[in-house]
């Protein structure tokens, strides 16, 4: 039996809904992408969203022009605007990414994704500069500089790799890194600028070190430091899909806590650490991102990531997403808490368990954590290993009262499930109206409730799970008793 203390251990650390990551920037503007960010917000409440894209072109933002023989450049903020301002509206806030390249500012035809975004540097240092300082200052004009500071501003996405950044090439990185911090200084000295956001991979320990070095020989700032984390192996690809091996969940956790390791000694030891992108399988067409499999499997990372970094932002909120084309089906391995017609997959709900959790931790282990709240809740978020058939947990837990009600709510490969529900309509790659309701439906956790008594102070509680289930039951004081 896990005897669960009265004793708090510890305080439970917000650092797993810091962030959230989104498709490009200009998704934004959908009705749709909107309406699924506003779900996520009501059930969530992620505080930051970060996605690429804000200086490609389907942004807007730079647009040069010629004027009497002189090559000029209007920067336009129109759809940057809208996008924030919804964010906003939503209780979110931006954590920008600054790239890609505008084609027109770009010094190659170098690009990624469907979308193509530039990876190339700048053609001009002088044009970057203006189109940071521009777009800074007109953020700080428009929303204030106590809440622009509030907002991580990182520079680029995963230049150690030669798909988004032209060669990997680290001394040009650190160019564009140097002016572009410097130039988010020269705006206000309080906002907050970092990076590398570098992929995991073996070049991320020597970029890191060659990065910290390079800002303290030169005295460059940086507020954070950032980098991703992904468990997956090379990808084996078939029509329309991915088939990639998975490293066990610790290897996530192994990766948040590198940079810390790495730093240990430099000037940027005592940084903030932001894990800016983390899922499993770095693809978005692989199916395991739909499975019941997928909540179980990030759930010990949800539980133990906080001790380990600042943040770890889930890539991505919706399948409303686009960096291999226009999904071809409902459910086709999309990164998304959410499908892109707004049905719940697994780790949706274990997101949504999560923000159940109370603010004092009083048990962690490899399969359950513990927390209470304020007002006397205490909730348990339980999950059975990945690589067992099903599990069993018995706990003692402390609660004040003299009978507890209990409501526990579970999701699993068959409950709550709607990935599991679309495999047996038939895999319909667009589905009618119908079977989305029902698809809705059947994506709700499983809820069932019920009371128990309260001897000695403690409620014992007896869970027994079925395979790759997530189960969050809270335990309330019976009022009166």
């Amino acid at each position: 039996m896990i005897q669960v203390p009265e004793a708090a251990i510890g305080r439970l650390s917000p650092a797993w809904r810091y962030c959230v990551g989104t498709g490009r920037f200009e998704l934004a503007l959908r009705r749709d992408y909107q309406e699924s960010l506003a779900l996520i917000q009501q059930e969530i409440g992620f505080r930051h969203i970060r996605g690429h894209g804000l200086f490609s072109d389907g942004v807007g933002v730079f647009r040069p022009y010629e004027h009497r023989g002189s090559r000029l450049v209007r920067h336009a903020f129109t759809y940057v605007d809208q996008v924030i301002d919804a964010y906003l509206a939503l209780g979110i806030r931006p954590f920008v990414e600054l790239g890609f390249m505008p084609s027109e500012l770009a010094s190659g035809d170098q690009t990624v994704f469907w979308w193509r975004g530039n990876i190339t540097p700048p053609s001009s240092t002088r044009e970057w500069i203006d189109l940071i300082r521009a777009t800074v200052a007109h953020l700080v004009d428009r929303y204030g500089l106590d809440e622009v500071a509030t907002w991580p501003m990182e520079v680029w996405n995963e230049p150690n790799l030669p798909s988004f950044w032209l060669d990997a090439d680290q001394d040009a990185y650190h160019h564009l890194y140097e002016v572009t911090a410097s130039t988010v200084k020269d705006v206000d000295a309080s906002l907050q600028v970092g990076g590398p956001a570098l992929a995991p991979g073996s070049s991320a320990d020597e970029w890191l070190k060659r990065f910290a070095e390079f800002t303290a020989a030169r005295g460059v700032p940086v507020d954070f430091v950032s980098r991703h984390a992904y468990s997956s192996g090379p990808a084996r690809h078939v029509p329309f899909g991915t088939i990639q091996d998975l490293a066990p969940a610790a290897t996530l956790l192994e990766q948040f806590a590198a940079p810390r390791r790495q730093l240990a000694g430099t000037a940027l030891a005592d940084v903030p650490v932001h894990i800016t992108e983390f899922n499993s399988s770095y693809r978005p067409d692989n199916s395991v991102h739909d499975t019941g499999f997928h909540a179980a499997y990030l759930a010990p990372v949800l539980a133990a990531g906080g001790d380990l970094v600042d943040s770890f932002s889930y890539w991505t909120f919706s399948d409303v997403f686009e960096e291999i084309g226009v999904p071809t089906k409902l459910f086709h391995g999309g990164f998304g808490l959410l499908t892109h017609r707004q049905i719940k997959k697994p780790t949706y709900h274990l997101y949504a368990f999560m923000a159940r959790m109370g603010e004092e931790i009083l048990a962690r282990g490899d399969d359950h954590l513990v927390t209470r709240d304020t007002d006397g809740r205490v909730a348990i978020l339980a999950w059975a290993p990945v690589d067992l058939t099903g599990h069993s947990l018995r706990l003692s837990v402390p609660l004040d009262s003299a009978a507890a009600f209990v409501l526990q709510s579970s999701v699993s490969e068959v409950k709550g499930n709607a990935w599991a529900a679309w495999c047996a309509m038939g895999r319909p790659a667009s589905p009618r109206p119908r079977e989305l309701e029902v698809l809705r439906e059947v994506a709700e956790p499983y809820r069932k409730h019920w009371s128990l008594p309260v001897e000695r102070g403690r409620v014992t509680l007896d869970l027994t799970l079925e395979q790759h289930e997530v189960t969050l039951v809270e335990l309330s004081p019976v009022a009166g008793s």
